[in-house]
């Protein structure tokens, strides 16, 4: 897996410079324009191609919070491919309450029902959110022990965030119905 962070010449962060990275994109975006080695030999045209694919890359992935938080997670180990990670029970018996809330919904439509519903999941969202935003804005200044710790932390609440992403896809279906 490339590292994006030592790519652009920029230290591990979920919350990296953002003018600095669109600064790289643009300086790498020039430096490895495949027109600019259009007389070169195969090889070199086919290395300046691929350092253009890894800085288009790097680019989307670092300038997106979301997607530089599932990145960094990615980087330090903590998401395997297909990997059944298990929600906490705590967790997952809120969710068992606003999935049959849901499935209620579906067999009795109720405009109000189903907008305290989404209530329910903004508020559980924000304060996921919260969490990860304090976790990640403290990593840097951590220890390597406590970022290990932290990094944990911030993998079960990627999770939970997943979690509902999922559930706010049935809110809006239920919606539609």
């Amino acid at each position: 897996m490339t590292d994006y962070f030592a790519f652009y010449g920029l230290p591990l962060s979920f919350n990296p410079d953002v003018a600095l990275v669109k600064q790289k994109f643009y300086e790498f975006s020039k430096k490895y324009h495949p027109d600019f080695y259009i007389n070169e030999s195969d090889e070199k045209q086919a290395e300046v191609l691929e350092l253009s694919t890894v800085n288009n890359k790097a680019y989307q992935v670092l300038s997106d919070p979301q997607k530089r938080l599932h990145y960094v997670l990615e980087l330090k180990g903590l998401l395997k491919e297909g990997e059944n990670y298990v929600l906490p029970q705590s967790f997952l018996m809120e969710m068992m309450d606003i999935n049959e809330a849901l499935m209620d919904l579906q067999f009795d439509p109720d405009p109000v029902k189903l907008a305290s519903l989404k209530e329910d999941v903004n508020g559980v969202e924000k304060g996921l959110s919260d969490e990860i935003l304090s976790l990640t804005t403290s990593f840097e200044g951590q220890t390597s022990a406590e970022q290990d710790k932290t990094l944990i932390a911030i993998k079960d609440l990627y999770y939970r965030t997943k979690y509902l992403l999922r559930l706010r896809e049935s809110i809006a279906k239920a919606a539609n119905i």
